[in-house]
């Protein structure tokens, strides 16, 4: 884009009110606008006008949004900023779309100021190379307009008002990622990346250069505090961490710097640091667990996130929320639940919380028939699920494969039963099997294990 030409904006919706109504706002600011109703026209445009900057509807009837993004991002090693659009509010499009490479997110209606501010920021930040979206900050909310949820939100937006470092509590299962997303979003932080840590998943020997980066001659590998600068930093799961590596980022966090491994020059970084635990982390650090002086500097401020049983009002939302996303990303057929089936699952232990309701969601959606999901195939799949977990009611299928895939088989099913079991954590999981902890992640990677 030449200095004395003004940016090129395709705007791509299948909505024609929503469609021409930001056209316009746009040509008023002295943007050059093409539009397309949907993905075909949108291909073609593309290449014709050479756009500085896409603005994509996730929903369209031909091809969604975020398919159309892959495509592109496929077909290019860099592709002008995208800000994907929808009107569902949906937290895992927007995951998705951010992750592969979008700038940005707008939920529908939009709001006029958040679509120039966003807009003019996506221009300014030039080409996006896909991989890096985490630079990206996603505009959406945790699903649920209960007051437990509503309360927890408000304290949340007035706590990134300050760059409070704040420790997430509750179980498992609960979102606690969603909420840490929510403040980063509400922060002054909000433009900066969004790194996930999973806590658990860094073995101790690797946590150094997981961490702080790697110096190999002149080639420079970036650790975790380092992609976080200016954004958010979220730990995951904390009370995972072994003692020497909370040492290690104990130190960095006071002096907010650290050398790269292999390095010999201070490198200062300006990160917002989140937490979450589903451990007593009081009592961890009271048995020596967990050591004292970093639990102190994460917990300025704790937020417990309830258990869905506490606000099971929400229920509803979320059965209707994943309905949504998996119809959209994994091309389900629609079924809608009834009253009873609803009011059935209101009142569901939900011991998983909302994992568990995200998983009875996608079995009833791939296993049942019809478009209504009722009592009787909600209470059967449930009582499957149940049954599924305690115990084999028949000979397993792998038994009849050949030695060495059937021990895989087992393995993964043995260790998932027991990850499951003890909460989620590799330490609980090492004792429980009693495998050493570096073997054990080796095993867990090489079984495709999600951490």
């Amino acid at each position: 884009m030449s200095s004395n030409q003004s940016p090129r904006i395709l705007v791509v919706d299948d909505e024609n009110d929503i469609r021409h109504l930001v056209s316009e706002i746009l040509e008023d600011e002295g943007y050059q606008v093409s539009m397309a109703e949907n993905a075909t026209v949108a291909k073609s445009l593309k290449i014709s006008t050479k756009p500085d900057l896409i603005l994509l509807d996730i929903w369209m009837p031909d091809t969604d949004g975020i398919t159309l993004l892959k495509e592109w991002l496929a077909e290019e090693k860099t592709l002008c900023p995208v800000i994907m659009m929808s009107g569902h509010g949906s937290v895992e499009a927007a995951v998705e779309a951010t992750r592969l490479g979008a700038f940005d997110f707008l939920e529908k209606p939009l709001s006029l100021a958040k679509l120039l501010l966003v807009v003019e920021k996506a221009l300014e930040s030039g080409q996006q190379n896909p991989g890096l979206s985490q630079n990206v900050h996603i505009d959406i909310e945790p699903v649920g307009k209960s007051a437990a949820i509503a309360r927890i939100k408000d304290q949340l937006k007035r706590l990134a008002q300050h760059d409070t470092r704040v420790l997430l509590t509750g179980e498992a299962g609960v979102g606690k990622e969603l909420y840490a997303r929510y403040l980063h979003n509400n922060s002054s932080h909000r433009y900066g990346a969004f790194i996930n840590v999973a806590v658990g998943s860094i073995s101790p020997e690797n946590s150094a250069v997981e961490f702080f980066g790697k110096e190999d001659g002149t080639r420079v590998y970036q650790g975790l505090l380092e992609r976080a600068n200016k954004g958010t930093l979220f730990l995951g799961e904390i009370g995972d961490m072994d003692k020497e590596t909370q040492l290690r980022l104990l130190s960095a966090l006071e002096s907010r710097s650290f050398l790269r491994v292999g390095g010999s020059e201070a490198v200062n970084v300006d990160v917002h640091v989140i937490a979450s635990t589903r451990m007593a982390l009081d009592e961890e650090v009271r048995f020596g667990r967990f050591r004292h002086e970093l639990y102190y500097l994460l917990n300025e401020v704790t937020i417990t996130i309830p258990p869905l049983r506490e606000h099971s009002e929400d229920v509803p939302s979320l059965l209707n929320f994943y309905v949504d996303y998996f119809v959209t990303h994994e091309k389900l057929a629609f079924r809608h639940f009834s009253m009873a089936a609803q009011n059935y699952l209101r009142n569901y232990s939900w011991r998983g919380n909302v994992r568990e309701l995200k998983n009875v969601v996608q079995r009833l959606m791939i296993l049942g028939v019809g478009e209504e999901v009722g009592l009787d195939e909600v209470k059967n799949t449930l009582g499957k699920i149940s049954n599924d977990s305690m115990i084999l009611s028949s000979i397993p299928e792998f038994f009849n494969l050949p030695l060495k895939e059937a021990r895989d088989h087992f393995e993964k099913a043995y260790l998932e039963y027991h990850f499951e079991k003890t909460g989620g954590s590799v330490a609980k999981l090492s004792a429980a099997v009693g495998m050493e902890r570096t073997h054990l992640y080796r095993k867990l990677h090489s079984l495709n294990i999600k951490l």
